[in-house]
């Protein structure tokens, strides 16, 4: 059964696009068909990873809110920009998010009708044949991201170890309690080398009680790629790759 799986943060500038586009691509590489919606339409960023280039992006998920597409014709597969041949029997689409700016002042000043949205993630799963689809969401609370986590199977909510990040995320928390979501997992990320990550799991994981899926430290090796390409691609056997393959196996566990 295809699995809907929200990646979402109370703040920005979390990583929550990063971690989207590694967690979606390590499950493509691992042979199965994936799909990434990028809801973040105020401030859209993930195609970069993929090496989409905006003016390849004659489509997108603006023009299908908007009524002019199919929500299949905004999805580019961007499979060969994680190295998956034609033959691979995994698959990764991207449905991006417009970055022109008269686009974006539209979508704010007018919006949109949010039902729209989970129909087009339905087709989505349905035309691509997709095993996964993947929604990286905006920031903060919103009835678009109610939407999201609402019809999702899996919930991952990235924090950092941060006291503004750990207040929003209770809150966060909340909302997807009272909106019953079926799977909620943690993700803390950009941990400072002097922490010990394995006290921070658990100091989290009592607090919250929910499971924290992976610990990803605040990498000087991520920020040097600086969002050209997607990490666990680039660096395969690094053990930050490692902890994304850890978290995506927990993705299907009970």
């Amino acid at each position: 059964m295809p699995k809907v799986i929200s990646i979402h943060s109370y703040r920005g500038g979390t990583g929550k696009s990063n971690f989207t586009a590694n967690i979606a691509a390590t499950i493509a590489l691992q042979g199965k068909r994936v799909g990434v919606v990028d809801t973040d339409v105020p401030s859209p960023g993930i195609h970069n990873l993929f090496c989409l280039e905006p003016e390849q992006t004659t489509h997108t998920l603006n023009s299908y809110l908007w009524g002019e597409i199919s929500i299949e014709e905004a999805a580019y597969d961007v499979s060969r920009n994680i190295g998956l041949s034609d033959d691979a029997g995994g698959r990764l689409y991207l449905v991006p998010s417009s970055v022109k700016a008269d686009s974006i002042a539209r979508i704010l000043r007018d919006g949109y009708d949010v039902r729209l949205m989970n129909d087009g993630f339905r087709k989505l799963v349905k035309s691509l044949q997709l095993d996964y689809l993947f929604i990286d969401t905006h920031p903060g609370l919103s009835k678009e991201t109610f939407l999201s986590i609402a019809i999702s199977h899996v919930l991952i909510l990235i924090l950092r170890p941060d006291k503004q990040d750990y207040q929003g995320t209770a809150v966060t928390m909340d909302v997807a309690k009272q909106l019953k979501v079926r799977k909620l997992l943690l993700a803390i990320n950009k941990v400072y080398g002097q922490l010990n990550p394995d006290a921070l799991k658990q100091k989290v994981e009592e607090t919250y009680g929910e499971k924290v899926a992976g610990v990803f430290p605040l990498s000087e090796e991520v920020v040097q790629l600086a969002s050209e390409g997607v990490f666990c691609v680039r660096y395969p056997e690094h053990p930050i790759s490692q902890t994304f393959r850890q978290v995506a196996a927990q993705i299907d566990q009970g």
